[in-house]
């Protein structure tokens, strides 16, 4: 486990662009915290770590949204409004999570049981005595949470 303490949403997209320049094929990030902690702008650093430079944005309304232009492809899920886990069956998320790209799922709580063995977890936290650009971030893999 590690834990990374960002002061600016620029230290916080940066580390999401480090992890991203990081990034193996089939490589699943569970993203969690709260509304406005800076989950997006987490996953615009981790986008153009894999190289893509086209604007990425939370799908909040679509569920997933795919980027073709990196090193890897990568899939962009926000599960927050998911009624029913079989909805994330009807969009294939199979197909991302184990198609050679990288998948980040935000909201990942959600939709834990469907989540492979090797995800790795990714929580952003607030902490306001510490400032309001203050982020907490932890990332674990799947053999620390237990």
């Amino acid at each position: 486990m590690e834990t990374i303490e960002t002061f600016s949403p620029e230290e916080t997209y940066m580390l999401g662009k480090k992890i991203g320049e990081a990034a193996c094929p089939n490589t699943v990030y569970a993203l969690n915290g709260d509304l406005g902690v800076g989950k997006t702008v987490f996953t615009q650093g981790l986008a153009a770590g894999l190289g893509i430079d086209e604007p990425v944005t939370s799908p909040t309304f679509t569920i997933l949204q795919n980027y073709d232009g990196g090193r890897l492809p990568f899939f962009h899920f926000d599960v927050y409004r998911i009624g029913d886990i079989e909805e994330m069956d009807e969009i294939g998320y199979d197909d991302c999570f184990f198609g050679g790209g990288v998948s980040l799922v935000e909201w990942a709580e959600i939709v834990e049981e469907i989540l492979p063995e090797n995800t790795v977890y990714i929580t952003i936290e607030k902490d306001p005595e510490k400032g309001f650009d203050y982020r907490k971030i932890t990332v674990q893999n799947s053999e620390e949470r237990s």
